[in-house]
């Protein structure tokens, strides 16, 4: 069985969004500052040897956009030769392979793609499709990569109404850069004194 893990650069105060100008935000790529090489090596390292992408339609555009036009390098190579499964109502559009459409049922669609043996499926940005594993509890690992900034606003790891559930954290690493690298393993319901 496939694991899902999520992969997402945070906020001290829990913003995910990347992209300026998106429904007002503005703040492009403000992660950036702090991301180095060393850095690069170690998620990739975090992500494993092999793996599969999943991503929803708006990251897809935006990776699609710069990876394979990328240099050559262990991340791009393995970005590039990594399936991509898509959440996307125009599949026709795709190009940057290979990939697969993810239909309208997400949640049936990736309980069966999880149910085949295959190399994880790693999930960075997508918020709405993060959510969406969160609700449904899909998501095998959550890995918060924390940047040392404060935002104020832009769109969360964790929406409204995401339902309870309890973590364990696996390890936590922390960079010279300032970014902090935890790692958590999903570990069933919240348990909580009533």
């Amino acid at each position: 069985m496939r694991k899902v893990r999520i992969f997402e650069h945070i906020s001290l105060d829990g913003v995910i969004q990347a992209s300026a100008d998106e429904n007002g935000f503005p703040y492009g790529d403000w992660s950036a500052p702090y991301r180095t090489p060393a850095g690069r090596e170690i998620v990739l390292g975090l992500y494993g040897q092999g793996f599969d992408l999943l991503l929803g339609r708006r990251t897809y555009d935006g990776f699609s956009g710069f990876w394979p036009k990328a240099p050559s390098s262990p991340m791009a190579d393995r970005l590039n030769a990594a399936t991509k499964y898509v959440a996307t109502h125009r599949p026709e559009s795709l190009e940057w392979g290979p990939f697969q459409r993810i239909g309208p049922d997400v949640v049936e669609d990736l309980r069966r793609i999880k149910s085949h043996d295959g190399p994880d499926l790693i999930l960075s940005g997508s918020s709405t499709l993060t959510s969406t594993l969160l609700e449904h509890g899909l998501a095998d690992e959550v890995v918060l990569l924390v940047d040392p900034v404060l935002l104020g606003k832009g769109k969360r790891i964790f929406s409204e109404g995401t339902p309870a559930r309890a973590f364990e954290l696996a390890s936590t690493q922390a960079l010279p850069s300032g970014i902090v690298i935890n790692a958590y393993k999903a570990a069933g319901p919240l348990k909580n004194q009533p």
